[in-house]
C-alpha cells in the first residue's frame, strides 16, 4: 500500500463503531485513512479535512439507509456530505488553520465481507474501495445522477484504488 503523507494537509478521522466492531479495528482504519488521503490527493483536494468515519452492521446501515433515503435494505456505504458539488468547488478557508469537515461516511463492515467474498478479493481491499466510492460522494460526485456522472465517478475510483496498490487478497 502506497503511503500518502508528505506533502498533504491535516487529516483528521474520528472513528466509530457499532460494538461488534470497536475492537481490533487497526488494519481497518489503516486502510480508511490510506484511502481517504488517496482519494483526497488525487482530487487534488489540498486543505485540512476532518471527516468521520461509522463502521457498523447491516442492520444499523439498513436502518439509516431507510431513515435517509428510503429504502428499506443493507447497503454497504452511506455518505452525508456537508456541501453540494457546486460549493465544494467553492470552499477557500478564511483562516490558514481552519479546517474543512467534509461529512461522515458510514460503512457497514458485514456487507463488505460479504461482496469481498462475492467478488472473489480480500475484505481490506473491499473497505478501501468502499471508502473511495465515499469519499468522492462527499467532495460532490454522484454516480446517481446520470450515466455520465456513473462512469466519471468509477473511472475515478479504479484509478484511485489502483494508485493505492493494495494486495488483493487481503
Amino acid at each position: 500500500m502506497k503511503h500518502y503523507t508528505p506533502d498533504i494537509p491535516k487529516l483528521r478521522i474520528y472513528f466509530s463503531a457499532d460494538p461488534e466492531f470497536a475492537k481490533n479495528c487497526y488494519a481497518v482504519k489503516k486502510t480508511v485513512r490510506e484511502a481517504v488521503r488517496a482519494t483526497l490527493y488525487y482530487e487534488k483536494f489540498d486543505l485540512d479535512t476532518e471527516i468521520s468515519v461509522t463502521f457498523c452492521t447491516n442492520e444499523t446501515i439498513r436502518a439509516l439507509n431507510r431513515e435517509h433515503r428510503e429504502r428499506d435494505s443493507a447497503t454497504d456505504v452511506l455518505s452525508f456530505p456537508m456541501y453540494t458539488a457546486e460549493e465544494i468547488a467553492e470552499i477557500i478557508p478564511e483562516e490558514e488553520e481552519e479546517t474543512v469537515v467534509l461529512g461522515d461516511v458510514v460503512l457497514s463492515l458485514e456487507r463488505a465481507k460479504e461482496q469481498a467474498e462475492e467478488l472473489g478479493h480480500g475484505f481490506l481491499r473491499e473497505v478501501a474501495f468502499l471508502t473511495i466510492h465515499s469519499v468522492l460522494h462527499l467532495l460532490g460526485y454522484d454516480h446517481e445522477l446520470s450515466p455520465e456522472e456513473d462512469e466519471r465517478q468509477c473511472a475515478r475510483q479504479k484509478l484511485i484504488l489502483e494508485e493505492l496498490d493494495l494486495d488483493p487478497t487481503l
